[in-house]
């Protein structure tokens, strides 16, 4: 498959201000030099602690956050991160139709005071798309779709469910036929059961309108039901990346294994076991030397501390991780 997105270098760093003149003193860095590519029509999940960087990566991606550093290209429109809005104005439009982000709290990112029609049918009035009829029959189109009624189209995003109104977000990234969709922890404010029912209806629009997705989630669950391949993320950057059954089966990299282990176990007969992670996340502002997991690693030997290690292909399967000892330690997976 052809790769629709190529994420080269990316930096994202947030200044920490002090003192009476908030002169600079610092840099979260959200989002460390981070480099991968996304394929037609796969889904790339992104998995990660809070605080990791996972969103800052999603909007960064879509232009919502300008990064430091970094190129991300897309298709053949050239690197979006120098797209001039002002000069490239039909490329910024062009890429503002074929890529779409869905937000995690359906409640804020829908405008209380406009209507299920006004809210998915607003993308169509921005790009002058069909008359006011074809508007109107796209949006109750596009409510079936995802499994809302069209009775329901003069109704206000209070009166649903959260379910419903992230049916709502669903259904207004798809107005404009998008070939990419940004999922920003799209499931984790939802109930259990609402969940399994919104993956079943990202599944199925995927394979309805050959879509895209790079899915962010904190749940690896999610994530393995969704994912063909999986990024890993500690602190700004990623520590492991590959296919979604190899990721599970054998990881290659200490923090994926403390992951996987914490997925609660159903099968109550099987004691399944815990790698606790001693201490807490380092501060991004003022990350380790060496590696970034050093300190919280239970395999961790000098050169850890001293030097960074690289993304580096693993000989026993297809990831890459940023491990020194990326074949050298054994690892539990999930299964």
């Amino acid at each position: 498959m052809d790769n629709i997105l190529e994420v080269s270098s990316l930096k994202k760093y947030f200044p920490i201000k002090k003192g009476l003149f908030k002169k600079n003193v610092a840099y979260v860095k959200a989002v460390n030099d981070i480099s991968f590519k996304v394929k037609k029509g796969e889904t790339l999940g992104v998995v990660g602690e809070s605080g990791c960087g996972k969103s800052t990566l999603g909007k960064t991606i879509i232009g919502l956050l300008k990064p430091n550093e970094g190129n991300v290209k897309y298709k053949i429109n050239g690197n979006l991160t120098k797209i001039n809005d002002v000069t490239d104005k039909k490329i910024r439009k062009k890429i503002n139709q074929e890529i779409q982000i869905i937000f995690q709290d359906p409640f804020s990112s829908l405008h209380p005071k406009m209507t299920v029609k006004d809210i998915i049918s607003e993308p169509l009035d921005i790009h002058n798309i069909g008359t006011k009829e074809n508007r109107l029959n796209k949006v109750k189109n596009l409510m079936e779709k995802v499994s809302l009624s069209s009775y329901q189209i003069n109704r206000y995003p209070h009166e649903f469910s959260g379910g419903q109104r992230q049916r709502i977000s669903i259904a207004r990234a798809l107005a404009l036929n998008p070939n990419l969709i940004i999922c920003d922890e799209p499931v984790s404010a939802l109930d259990v059961s609402v969940q399994a029912q919104i993956m079943n209806l990202f599944s199925d629009l995927q394979k309805q309108f050959n879509l895209t997705y790079i899915f962010i989630a904190h749940d690896l669950s999610v994530i393995e039901y969704i994912s063909d391949r999986v990024l890993v993320m500690y602190l700004g950057k990623i520590v492991e990346i590959g296919e979604s059954n190899d990721i599970y089966t054998n990881p290659r990299h200490p923090y994926t294994e403390a992951l996987l282990s914490s997925i609660p176990e159903i099968n109550g007969e099987e004691e399944f076991s815990r790698v606790p992670l001693k201490g807490d996340v380092p501060d991004p502002s003022n990350p380790p030397k060496g590696c970034n997991f050093n300190e919280r690693c239970k395999y961790a030997k000098d050169i850890c501390f001293k030097k960074e290690p690289e993304l580096i292909k693993s000989r026993k399967n297809n990831n890459y991780a940023a491990c020194h000892f990326v074949d050298e330690i054994k690892l539990n997976g999930y299964y």
